[in-house]
């Protein structure tokens, strides 16, 4: 699609729609994450080192077969249309998280997972088609309102899970996740329209062996790629041991899960405030100032987060992460959105998404690792020398970056 066209199209409605659907799903899988530990814990009897590493194979299996489900739905996506892809992945992992309601076992839970992970992606395919059909001067603050969606979600979804458990069980909140995940099939079904123009290649036209020979500017996209992996995979490695830790703090007195759930959700408030006003200061200003400004800002938070001795102390930390999950996703899709020739936009999502699941894996392993082999603290204190490294390589490599207005092509 061209400018003219971007601008006639149903942009600005299908923003409101999937925001509200991606906020739908960011509470559904949210409701459910911060307690799988404590799921496990009741699946068998089991040492606190068992438990820790088995919640990091619990959580990684959904995301290892993501990681190679991702890209082929992708190419599926750029071939079919964006929409038939958020029908494939909502009603698939409503389904897959209605039936670990019934696991019986870890081994079960772990195959439920994996099944989840082949139609992971709503939320990658929300930004892809959003992206795609989004005035290109309107596309840093339009993906950074659509990931408050998600993110609001994820605020809501561990305190209504964490009541949820507390006054039904986990179990339960399973099957409503599942609900939760079949209306925004309904919602995507019904509501969001996509004026999709499937790519065309010329019987001539000379075709690359290099998937990224068409694009412009190939080392920024393979920078961004694998700072969404390092980015992810400091976040996720806290996920399987966040409950588990405010149960330490707490001393294993209290309503354990609630408080767990709200501490869980707590980024969300101030991703919330932030992520608009960072995307559309990025517009202005350059997306990659925003880009180096969010690493520096959450290693600030990580590192404290490992060497306190309070919910309370824990939980101020942790509003403090969402002001940099604001700065850090959000523009890294912008700027693979700016540099990415719009027939490529699902298939450079779909990367992301892959190399995010990369990272959920490998911080899902890793931080059960970590924390088994050392204490929780210790990886609090190993994310944020992850931010200072990827720092080190945004900064080193893409030089460009640091510039007032970050390199952008415009692709018709």
């Amino acid at each position: 699609m061209d400018e003219a066209e971007r601008e006639s199209s149903p942009w600005q409605r299908n923003l409101h729609v999937l925001w509200f659907c991606t906020f739908v799903a960011g509470m559904a899988f949210s409701e459910i994450m911060p307690f799988l530990s404590l799921y496990i814990s009741s699946l068998g009897d089991y040492t606190k080192a068992q438990v820790t590493m088995y919640s990091g194979l619990v959580y990684a299996a959904d995301f290892f077969v993501s990681a190679i489900a991702s890209p082929l739905w992708g190419i599926v996506a750029d071939r079919k249309g964006r929409k038939i892809m958020l029908l494939r992945s909502s009603l698939g992992m409503g389904v897959a998280m209605a039936l670990m309601g019934f696991a019986n076992s870890v081994w079960q839970l772990v195959a439920l997972r994996a099944l989840q992970g082949v139609f992971a992606g709503f939320i990658s395919n929300a930004q892809a088609l959003v992206a795609s059909q989004t005035p290109r001067k309107h596309s840093g603050a339009s993906l950074s309102t659509l990931m408050t969606g998600p993110t609001s979600g994820m605020l809501l979804g561990p305190v209504f899970g964490g009541i949820l458990a507390q006054v039904f069980s986990i179990r339960i909140t399973f099957f409503i996740t599942g609900f939760l995940l079949l209306v925004t099939f309904f919602m995507s079904w019904g509501l969001v329209e996509e004026k999709f123009k499937p790519v065309v290649h010329q019987s001539g036209q000379a075709t690359s062996h290099n998937p990224l020979a068409a694009f412009p500017n190939p080392k920024l996209i393979l920078v961004l790629l694998s700072s969404t992996l390092i980015v992810q995979f400091g976040n996720i490695s806290i996920s399987p041991i966040i409950s588990l830790y405010v149960k330490e703090l707490m001393h294993n007195v209290g309503p354990i899960t609630v408080v767990a759930g709200i501490i869980a959700a707590l980024p969300g408030i101030s991703n919330i405030i932030a992520s608009p006003r960072l995307g559309r200061y990025g517009d202005q200003h350059g997306s990659g100032r925003v880009l180096i400004f969010g690493y520096i800002f959450a290693t600030l938070m990580y590192l404290p987060q490992g060497f306190v001795t309070s919910v309370w102390m824990l939980g101020i930390l942790r509003f403090m992460i969402g002001i940099s999950d604001g700065a850090l996703f959000p523009e890294i899709q912008t700027l693979l959105t700016k540099n990415t020739p719009v027939e490529l936009t699902s298939t450079v999502f779909s990367w992301n998404q892959s190399f995010q699941s990369i990272g959920n894996m490998l911080g899902s392993l890793l931080g059960g690792w970590i924390a088994g082999i050392f204490n929780y603290n210790a990886v609090f204190i190993s994310t944020a020398a992850l931010m200072v490294i990827n720092l080190t390589l945004v900064w080193w490599l893409v030089p460009e970056i640091r510039k007032r207005q970050a390199p952008a092509t415009t692709h018709s």
